[in-house]
């Protein structure tokens, strides 16, 4: 794991020494136990490390390549990067691990290339001067990384394909400039502070910004599973290689107990080849089905006992210590507890500046001490994501099967009389509010059935975007539809399945922009590497062949995961009721933080940006406090939106560079 960054201009006056050098500075963080640079000017390359002076003449390059490293794989110097080939032609930096790299090594090396260390870096370089972009079918891992070809004149660059590690980039007038953050290229004079109003439209909605976005103008995200190459003459050309097909109804049928096996054995070779390490490894565990399984299967192939790590709060019904205390035992592991108490919002800004982008999944504030717990301990951990994206654990995937049926009933039929009928008895009922939304939910149902998946995961919704804006800022976005983005990755998914379509959306949406960006941005402000077994792309090839109603059979979700393994886990675990990995935001708002959101959401600082109505706000939070309705997401994500915006375009977070 590491923080990478780069420049190009072979334009203009080029490239300077100061900014890469505050770029890798910025991005520490990703890479503390290291730092290089390389400089690039007509035939002349300058590397840079501890004693190295530029000669006097030499104020500006034509390209300039960073690297933060946190040693995981080959802890000697051999392993420092940017790292080049045998003739210095082609230089590389990355973050990430390439799991199979002793295999590709081994043909490698019959081809007749010369290895000078142990690190799996060395074997991006040489497979990319075999194979050239197609390189990128061999690896089997998460990476993000960016290659100079010096004779060629371009940058090769690319993500992996469920976009583990993150890769932004800045195109403007010959100048081209890449890093693993946003913050990164915020050092760079080229790049303005600019906010993209659709970007922030499209945040209230998902709360994130979705892919190849960013909340910045002239900022895009290398989306996942895509490469991008860029040449001297500021030619640009972007390539999707990889994309999940789910092929359910053309794999030969199995009984349960073949699928089982192969199940097993497949996520068993995932985990092993994890485990590949010359640091010291752990896990997170909350005690749900997924990380327990990664954690058993940790125990069952390594030699000693497995180092685990929780997180749990006061309020009962969001902790989850109980289940992985059991799990803990069962596996005879090491194990760590946190509990995060409300004055974590403490943390909030220094959590803003490391999101680098307005994240309003509040699970980011466990996650990120859970990772600060866990640094102390060991220097990779393992994680259960994605089994839910793989198995149909979600219970709205079990909910959107419903409506697709009730979505059959002729609408003018839901709408004249079933809704009316729903509101009625509402007068009349003490569950008033939830007959209410029920009536509200049916009126929007639609015959396009992504849609009324978008309805599920939104945040706020288009009607209530529009009553929350202010009239220049409704004006501004000229009515645009955000469910556009997630109506497009439901309509690409070649399936004619509604739970395969979902999975393709969750595995293309949420889980990359998401719960991926939550999980790297933690453990790499903490210095730690997260490893996630389930996102093995030859695993996930395997698991969408499986059929759907495999994966959720009935209301049984994660059916044939659990049937697979029922006799290595607790029986609780399976029968425990899903939680997920939520926060009390909604009795902290109502309680201990509630006097600091009404100061933070209607403080003039924040009216004043324009974009929103004083008086819905006020009755947002008002809502919230008297129990009318649970606002609690809408709230944190103006929360986080209004500390993003004095953490980076009042530059509040500045002191963070100076470690204030």
């Amino acid at each position: 794991m590491c923080g990478i960054c780069g420049e190009i201009n072979f334009k203009n006056k080029g490239v300077r020494i100061e900014p890469i050098q505050k770029m890798c500075k910025v991005l520490t963080h990703r890479g503390p136990d290291d730092e290089g640079m390389v400089f690039f000017k007509d035939n002349q390359y300058f590397e840079v490390n501890n004693s190295f002076e530029f000669p006097p003449n030499e104020n500006y390059f034509r390209v300039a390549m960073g690297h933060r490293r946190l040693s995981i794989i080959d802890l000697s110097t051999a392993a420092h990067q940017p790292m080049c080939n045998e003739n210095k032609s082609i230089w590389i930096v990355f973050n990430g691990e390439i799991y199979n790299f002793q295999e590709l090594r081994e043909g490698l090396e019959k081809k007749g290339h010369r290895f000078k260390s142990k690190s799996d870096t060395e074997t991006i370089l040489h497979a990319y001067e075999s194979w050239g972009v197609e390189c990128l079918y061999h690896f089997r891992g998460m990476f993000a990384f960016a290659i100079w070809d010096h004779h060629r004149k371009h940058l090769f660059m690319a993500r992996d394909r469920l976009g583990k590690k993150p890769l932004v980039y800045f195109n403007k007038d010959g100048y081209f400039a890449f890093a693993s953050e946003i913050k990164a290229l915020l050092q760079i004079p080229e790049v303005e502070r600019k906010v993209d109003n659709n970007a922030l439209h499209n945040y209230l909605t998902y709360q994130y910004v979705p892919s190849p976005d960013t909340i910045f103008e002239g900022i895009k995200k290398l989306p996942p599973a895509h490469y991008l190459l860029y040449d001297s003459s500021g030619n640009i050309k972007i390539e999707r290689y990889w994309k999940l097909a789910f092929a359910s109804n053309k794999e030969p049928q199995r009984d349960i107990s073949e699928w089982c096996h192969l199940i097993r054995s497949k996520l068993e070779e995932s985990v092993k080849l994890r485990l590949i390490s010359d640091v010291p490894l752990g896990a997170f565990l909350s005690g749900g089905v997924d990380s327990s399984l990664i954690v058993g299967i940790m125990a069952k192939l390594s030699g000693n006992p497995v180092k685990t790590f929780s997180i749990g709060f006061e309020e009962k019904d969001f902790d989850e210590l109980y289940y992985a205390r059991m799990v803990s035992k069962h596996f005879a592991t090491e194990h760590h507890e946190f509990i995060v108490k409300p004055n974590a919002i403490e943390i909030l800004p220094k959590l803003v500046w490391h999101y680098n982008e307005p994240f309003a999944d509040s699970s980011a504030i466990p996650t990120f001490y859970v990772a600060n717990m866990t640094k102390d301990h060991v220097k990779v951990v393992l994680t259960g994501d994605a089994g839910d994206e793989n198995f149909a654990g979600y219970p709205r995937y079990l909910r959107s099967k419903w409506v697709a049926l009730f979505s059959k009933i002729p609408e003018r039929m839901r709408k004249n009389f079933l809704s009316p009928f729903l509101r009625m008895v509402a007068q009349f009922n003490w569950k008033g509010k939830t007959l209410n939304r029920l009536a509200a939910y049916i009126e929007s149902i639609s015959s396009n059935q992504g849609r009324n998946y978008a309805e599920q995961v939104k945040i706020f919704n288009g009607e209530e975007k529009g009553s929350l804006y202010s009239p220049e800022f409704n004006q501004a976005l000229k009515r645009i539809d955000s469910f556009e983005y997630l109506l497009g990755k439901f309509d690409e998914a070649g399936t004619d399945d509604l739970i395969e379509q979902l999975l393709y959306l969750d595995i293309n949406t949420y889980l990359p922009e998401d719960l991926l960006v939550k999980m790297d941005i933690a453990t790499m402000a903490n210095s730690l590497e997260a490893r996630v077994p389930f996102l093995d792309h030859q695993f996930m090839e395997f698991i969408a062949s499986i059929p759907p109603y495999l994966k959720l059979k009935g209301t049984v979700t994660k059916y044939i995961l659990k049937e697979t393994f029922k006799e290595f886990l607790p029986e609780a675990i399976f029968k425990r009721k899903k939680m997920g990995f939520g926060v009390p935001v909604s009795k902290w708002f109502r309680n201990d933080l509630k006097n600091y959101i009404f100061e933070v959401l209607l403080d003039s600082k924040t009216l004043n940006r324009g974009y929103f109505k004083r008086g819905k706000i006020e009755r947002l939070l008002n809502d919230q406090i008297t129990l009318r309705y649970d606002h609690s997401a809408k709230i944190w994500a103006l929360l986080f939106l209004e500390m993003w915006f004095r953490v980076f375009i009042d530059k509040e977070g500045d002191s963070f560079l100076h470690g204030d």
